[in-house]
């Protein structure tokens, strides 16, 4: 789904062949990219899932994942509305894919404990 918008994360990282603050290759961080939303949307949904009212943890894990990752969701609903990615957006979710990723396997650990 977001994957269109690792192609758009500019001509300096397209020449040296790699992508996002791990020097991926394209396939990878596309992987990576693909990987980090449906983790994120799978943590959204299990909050919302819960059988009871989430604890503070939880819910401060979820404020910060959903904020570090704003520019992957907004591509998400930028592609889902048949809208076109920025390359400016494409640069900031290449710059914050690994704190949305990191946000949102804390959330997971919190998730794991109460289940």
């Amino acid at each position: 789904m977001i994957a269109g918008v690792v192609i758009m994360t500019g001509c300096n990282t397209a020449l040296m062949g790699n992508y996002g603050e791990d020097n991926q290759t394209f396939d990878a961080f596309k992987q990576r990219v693909e990987d980090v939303f449906q983790l994120q949307n799978s943590m959204t949904s299990a909050v919302m899932l819960l059988d009871s009212e989430p604890s503070s943890d939880i819910l401060k894990d979820e404020a910060e994942m959903h904020s570090a990752c704003a520019s992957l969701n907004e591509a998400g609903s930028r592609e889902m509305d048949g809208l076109d990615i920025s390359l400016s957006l494409g640069k900031r979710i290449e710059k914050t894919v690994t704190n949305c990723e990191k946000a949102a396997k804390s959330l997971q650990r919190h998730l794991e404990q109460i289940n």
